[in-house]
């Protein structure tokens, strides 16, 4: 029998029993293993060593995966969604610098995606100190802390274990809608289309054809194509602007705080694309749960009902009620 194809990157995020038991639950994942990474030598990589603070070795998941299953994208906007990529040598409660997030390569292959991520949250994350760079040594960990949360249910874990159940059921995989490079991005988008996702610009409000659309199907990120909100999620706003309760799974869109314009608002992206669509609210009472998702019409694409299977979403046929 024909061995499969696999992968491996290593994430360091704050304690690694917490990384650990996310990774693994992640399907496509086939092994997560706590350990020791880029140190200064074999001789300090010990627990009780690297908890000192000396050595610069990280607590570190070495993170086996089937790239045919699920992409290494998913997998670093995963952990992206858990780690406070601000902090510099802690995450959480756990302080040192054996707790400092980074993301470390060991092939040519596995670097570029990384990279390109990497430029992702950067741009959309103030202070960002998660290194990136490729692996120098990684050194298991010792036995006891290899699955720590498996032995130890109502272990430590600086993870709410919600989050961890959450991602590990996710079905819409970034790496299918990866960004183009912004000359084919601008070649494809119309002027307004460009300035809305590229430069935050907002469009006038009730212009978008979207507004006050009945129609099912899907609403997909415009550069890209990934699926971000379902027309049943759809609902008539007074705003102006197409307004949704949700978006179709909740990693398909980030948030981040806005400033601008003298207010203070909460501005809603896309995650592979990094797309500006508009702002979410809460307190919205025209809205079934009280939430608002405000997006310009002109950072989506709409894909009717009747053609998702034909364009590639028909996984997602089972988001919509009969």
């Amino acid at each position: 029998m024909e061995q499969k194809e696999t992968s491996i990157i290593y994430l360091a995020g704050g304690c690694f029993w917490g990384m650990e038991q996310l990774m693994q639950s992640i399907p496509g994942v086939l092994d997560a293993e706590s350990g020791y990474a880029n140190g200064t030598g074999e001789q300090d990589a010990d627990y009780k060593t690297v908890c000192a603070g000396k050595t610069g070795f990280r607590e570190t998941v070495k993170i086996t995966y089937d790239p045919a299953r699920v992409s290494l994208d998913q997998l670093l906007f995963a952990y992206f969604e858990v780690v406070d990529a601000t902090a510099v040598n802690r995450q959480g409660h756990d302080i040192g610098t054996q707790y400092q997030a980074g993301i470390y390569f060991a092939d040519p292959a596995s670097q570029d995606t990384v990279e390109r991520i990497a430029a992702i949250e950067r741009a959309r994350t103030p202070r960002f100190a998660v290194e990136i760079g490729p692996l120098v040594n990684y050194f298991p960990a010792e036995e006891y802390h290899q699955n720590y949360l498996d032995k130890n249910p109502n272990g430590y874990c600086h993870i709410p274990f919600a989050e961890i159940a959450r991602l590990s059921k996710r079905t819409i995989d970034a790496g299918r809608y990866r960004k183009p490079d912004e000359a084919e991005v601008r070649a494809r988008l119309t002027p307004e289309q460009f300035a809305v996702t590229q430069k935050s610009a907002t469009e006038p409000p009730f212009t978008s054809a979207f507004y006050g659309s009945k129609r099912r199907g899907l609403y997909v990120d415009i550069v890209t194509g990934e699926p971000l909100f379902a027309s049943d999620d759809m609902y008539q706003s007074t705003c102006g602007w197409p307004s949704f309760a949700q978006p179709v799974e909740p990693s398909v869109v980030v948030q981040r705080t806005d400033s601008s314009h003298g207010m203070r608002r909460v501005e809603v992206r896309s995650r592979a694309g990094d797309s500006h669509l508009g702002h979410v609210f809460e307190g919205d009472h025209e809205s079934p749960n009280g939430i608002r998702y405000c997006i310009n019409g002109a950072a989506l694409r709409f894909v009717p009902l009747e053609e998702l299977e034909a364009q590639g979403y028909g996984y997602l046929l089972e988001r919509f009620s009969k």
